[in-house]
């Protein structure tokens, strides 16, 4: 194994479904985050990028920014990582500002179909009719219903909820940490994905209380600030962007993971699961 390859590394990233940090793509394929929809939660270790996704989530992503921009979550703290499954942040009982927020919402966990720039993967999947990607977030449909969601795949965002459907609003958030827990898809409402920084939260220590909350509130990370990178000064953004789904390059990548040709891979797959395609992003060159 040539471990000082560029192009081995960013497969071996794609392969774990990591954000892969391409190094030769063209720029047609690429589109720019929108700052709206970007979140910067700073950690003392460092910065984790979270993209959201409103054509899933419009009212949770809009009452997330809410309260955001009341700094709700300043200062809050990353209360639970259990291994495999989730990193969770928020207290729903926590009396902080709300602003123009509310504390809870109706679920939003399916969405109409109609309309969605959905990109179909070829192969069959277990927890969905068909599967793919729209506008840069992993998603399945069903054609019998008309319905189609965001599902759960490294990296993405949750809203904490209890039994109830409305029982959740954003106050609450949760990042996927391990192996695809597909079987919480039309359950939770997904509300955006981790765009760069996940170690930070995927290399934390478990917790070793029940579902993986810490027993000691020593044991937590502070969460210093959360910010729109659209109400940051431009020079306080990280200038990101990632592969279109609906682009051409794109569809090549799928059928390359899908039928691996490289030299180290004796068997190719024939097909691929949603959560195994790299949805890759990186950094703006400069002009």
């Amino acid at each position: 194994m040539k471990i000082g390859s560029l192009s081995l590394v960013v497969a071996i990233f794609s392969v774990c479904g990591l954000p892969a940090l391409a190094a030769d793509a063209p720029a047609s394929p690429w589109r720019l985050l929108d700052p709206a929809n970007t979140l910067y939660m700073e950690l003392e270790a460092g910065r984790v990028v979270i993209e959201l996704a409103p054509q899933f989530a419009p009212n949770h992503v809009a009452n997330i920014r809410a309260l955001v921009r009341a700094k709700y979550f300043d200062q809050q703290r990353i209360n639970r990582v259990q291994d495999n499954f989730v990193t969770q942040w928020g207290d729903p009982n926590f009396a902080g500002p709300l602003g123009e927020a509310k504390r809870t919402l109706p679920g939003e966990f399916t969405r109409p179909a109609q309309g969605l720039p959905f990109v179909a993967l070829p192969d069959p999947d277990t927890y969905a009719p068909q599967t793919g990607f729209v506008d840069g977030f992993p998603a399945a449909r069903d054609p019998a219903t008309g319905e189609a969601w965001a599902v759960h795949c490294y990296g993405m965002i949750g809203v904490g909820r209890d039994n109830a459907s409305d029982s959740g609003g954003g106050t609450e958030l949760y990042a996927v940490n391990g192996h695809s827990p597909r079987q919480l898809d039309r359950n939770i409402t997904l509300v955006g994905r981790v765009v760069q920084g996940m170690d930070l939260l995927a290399t934390l220590p478990r917790g070793k209380g029940s579902m993986g909350f810490y027993e000691n509130p020593s044991q937590h990370t502070v969460i210093k600030t959360v910010r729109v990178a659209a109400d940051l000064p431009e020079a306080e953004r990280i200038p990101l962007e990632a592969m279109r789904t609906d682009s051409p390059e794109f569809q090549k990548n799928i059928e390359s993971r899908r039928n691996r040709r490289d030299e180290w891979y004796k068997v190719p797959a024939g097909r691929i699961e949603v959560c195994n395609v790299p949805l890759t992003v990186r950094r703006v060159r400069p002009r």
